[in-house]
């Protein structure tokens, strides 16, 4: 079943088909950091380890796309050695992405993300955190096993 859920969301992201433009308006128009009640895409989510079980929890974040900016200096040199144009992060965007999903939730431990949608603009991941004090999930021999408490 859920290698039929992939294809379909491969379907999507290659023809843009179904309601995916209606879907994007929406994102656009939604939160930098949103808590889900569950994933959109749950083969990829299950895959990272997600259970709809208490103490999982699904977040999708907004990551600006492109190059990094860099003030212009005032001070006199020649335009090749200002610093300001052809600048790129080292981080990938879902190493970013994972990193503010990890700073905004500092109590959860961060199974992996996926990447939800991008435009010209903007990328959307999904992150899976887990709350490691969580009964639940201190009782499961998986994620005991994922976060080393064994």
């Amino acid at each position: 079943m859920y290698s039929e859920i992939g294809k379909s969301w491969q379907k999507v992201f290659h023809e843009k088909a179904g309601d995916i433009s209606a879907r994007a308006v929406l994102l656009r128009k939604g939160p930098t950091i949103e808590r889900l009640e569950k994933p959109s895409r749950l083969d990829r989510a299950r895959m990272l380890g997600y259970k709809a079980k208490e103490g999982v929890v699904v977040v999708r974040i907004r990551v600006s796309r492109g190059g990094m900016r860099r003030k212009r200096p005032t001070s006199g040199r020649r335009p090749k050695h200002l610093g300001v144009l052809r600048m790129k992060s080292d981080e990938p965007v879902q190493g970013v992405a994972e990193r503010r999903v990890g700073e905004k939730y500092p109590n959860l431990k961060l199974l992996g993300s996926y990447i939800l949608w991008q435009d010209g603009k903007h990328s959307w991941y999904e992150c899976i955190l887990i709350d490691p004090l969580n009964p639940s999930i201190s009782k499961d021999y998986n994620y005991r096993r994922t976060l080393g408490l064994n």
